[in-house]
């Protein structure tokens, strides 16, 4: 564990050093915000001339918009500013949080919202039981937490995704909204 957080402060030294536009989002984000959730790996939202910038990251997989690779023995997901959607999060959704002994770029509550409920219908399509299972679970924890405007969410999503996946969306974020009410129920 402290070979992996030394791995983790060398990354934000180096993408600092290199004046590196990125966000932090994924598990070690979410920890900004609700405790208990586990990860192995960094999620950053980078471009991809940003990327190629950081030859010391060995890329095992990339596609139009993202990115997987290693540095020193730390799993890095990329999320591309290709998609509009990233780049969108990456310009309106952001806030400084202080990580160890730095402060860097995360994702803002309605930023985690956006990319985990943009990324559930595609999950489900295939037919990834666990992910769904993650994500829906930090979904629903922000949403119990920080009671967001979800109307709102749905409205910004609407204009990166299909009418079929924000029906969806909503479909989920209904039954998330009943799951939190029987709890709230459960506690009185």
């Amino acid at each position: 564990m402290e070979d992996l957080l030394q791995s983790v402060d060398n990354l934000f030294s180096l993408l600092d050093e290199r004046k590196m536009n990125y966000v932090l989002v994924g598990g070690i984000a979410l920890l900004q915000y609700i405790q208990g959730r586990n990860t192995e790996d960094i999620d950053l939202i980078l471009n991809v001339t940003a990327l190629q910038k950081l030859p010391e990251i060995k890329l095992t997989n990339q596609s139009e918009y993202f990115a997987r690779g290693t540095y020193q023995n730390l799993q890095i997901d990329f999320l591309l500013t290709k998609n509009p959607l990233f780049a969108h999060v990456q310009t309106y959704h952001t806030t400084p949080q202080p990580f160890f002994e730095r402060t860097i770029t995360s994702a803002t509550v309605k930023g985690l919202l956006l990319l985990k409920l943009y990324a559930l219908p595609s999950l489900y399509r295939q037919g990834d039981f666990a992910r769904v299972g993650l994500y829906e679970n930090d979904v629903a924890t922000l949403m119990f937490y920080y009671s967001p405007d979800m109307q709102e969410i749905h409205a910004e999503l609407a204009s990166f995704i299909s009418n079929q996946d924000l029906t969806a969306i909503q479909d989920i974020v209904l039954d998330l909204t009943q799951r939190i009410a029987r709890f709230q129920r459960n506690q009185e």
